[in-house]
This record gives structure tokens, C-alpha cells and sequence, in this order.
């Protein structure tokens, strides 16, 4: 039986880049120096948690102190991501449709760029997503991650900018285990938050946090 060709999405898909790589073949600009952006993002207050949240969040924290190190990424997602972004705001409502697991493309400079991306904010219909993308999230687990968790945030950065029609920043979060990483990135430049530990209860609610100030950040700014 012949071998059923590949479209180029999917050979696109197979590519695993490097952060390097994207570097050097997109000019894109690493800073060493916190950006203004990323300062604005990063000044937050204590989170108030209602009843509710509090008992989420106090069970998520335990959840993860003890099991974390032995999750591979399904349990990541499930046990301890999920309720963390809806703590954030993060998750779908009448305002944000929020997307898991969605393989976006992107002709970028002439070249096709393909990636699964872990979670992410966009306009669009029940599963039908469009454009402009305004956060995405890459997550590896600590047993056997797979892949450049950066490089495959900041392909969807540049499928993202490339796919939206106004020039508005990229914000997103790398997660490697415990190990959270907020990213933004304007033009082609790209400014990484120093790590937070959530496995740590005070950097899990500056995590926490921070979530909540990047969707009034996409409410006030993003979407206006």
C-alpha cells in the first residue's frame, strides 16, 4: 500500500525546531534587560479567593507537592494546569473561547510554520478558531519531555502575529514541570520572567496572579 503523502502542514508539524534556530532564521531578538511590558504584566497584587477558590486552590497545591515529579503531561494538564488557568480567568466564558491541543500554521517570511498548541486564547466560533491569537501556553512534564517548549511558544508567536491583523504583543507561559515562564513578545523581540516555582505557595499565587493581570490586560488593551 503506497504511503499517503504528507501535506505540508503536517510535514511542517515533524519539524522541531530549535530556539536557536528560530533565532537566527527569523532575526527574532532575545533581551537580556526586562522589557516595559513585562514589568506592567509582572506588578501584581496578592490574589482574594472567594470560598470556592480557595478550597481549588489549596487542594491543586497539595495535589502538586506531593505528585508533581511523577506526572506525565495528560496529569499535568488535568490534575493541575486546568484548575490553575480557571483561577487565572483563564478558561472559556461569554467574553474568551480558550482552545487546547490546536494544531495552528502560518506561512512566516516564506516559511510554513506548524505547531500544536497547548492552550490558547482566540476569537472564533465553539471549535472553530480564528484570529487574533492573544496567549498561548507550551507545558512538558518532568518525566520524558519532548520537543523545545520555547521554541515551539515562539513559533506560535510568529504564527500568531503573522495570522493577526493589528500589531498587538504575544503574551504566553512556558510550563517545564513546576518550572512556569512568562514570555512577551513585540516585533521581534522576546523578554522572558524569571521562573516561579508552583509547587511554592507564594509563587503559585503570583502565578495565579499574573494570569488574572494578562485578561485584564487582553480586556483593557488587546481587545479594544
Amino acid at each position: 500500500m503506497a504511503r499517503k503523502k504528507q501535506t505540508i502542514e503536517e510535514e511542517s508539524l515533524n519539524r522541531n525546531w530549535q530556539e536557536g534556530e528560530l533565532i537566527k532564521t527569523f532575526h527574532l531578538r532575545p533581551l537580556v534587560d526586562i522589557s516595559e511590558l513585562m514589568k506592567d504584566w509582572l506588578q501584581v497584587e496578592t490574589p482574594v479567593f472567594d470560598v470556592v477558590e480557595q478550597g481549588i486552590f489549596d487542594k491543586s497545591l497539595r495535589k502538586a507537592i506531593k505528585d508533581l515529579k511523577g506526572w506525565a503531561e495528560e496529569d499535568l494538564k488535568m490534575k493541575f494546569i486546568s484548575p490553575i488557568l480557571d483561577l487565572g480567568y483563564m478558561l472559556q466564558d461569554d467574553k474568551i473561547i480558550s482552545y487546547f491541543d490546536k494544531i495552528i500554521w502560518a506561512d512566516v517570511e516564506g516559511i510554513r510554520l506548524t505547531v500544536k498548541s497547548d492552550f490558547m486564547l482566540a476569537e472564533g466560533v465553539m471549535n472553530i478558531h480564528g484570529e487574533p491569537y492573544f496567549h498561548f501556553q507550551e507545558y512538558k512534564p518532568n518525566k520524558k519531555p519532548t520537543g523545545d517548549s520555547m521554541a515551539q511558544l515562539l513559533e506560535a508567536f510568529l504564527i500568531g502575529q503573522t495570522k493577526n491583523s493589528r500589531a498587538i504583543p504575544m503574551y504566553g507561559v512556558e510550563i517545564v514541570g513546576a518550572i512556569w515562564r512568562f514570555i512577551v513578545m513585540e516585533g521581534k523581540e522576546y523578554c522572558v520572567s524569571k521562573p516561579f516555582i508552583a509547587t511554592e505557595k507564594d509563587d503559585l499565587l503570583k502565578i495565579i496572579a499574573i494570569l488574572r493581570k494578562f485578561r485584564h490586560i487582553l480586556e483593557t488593551r488587546l481587545l479594544v
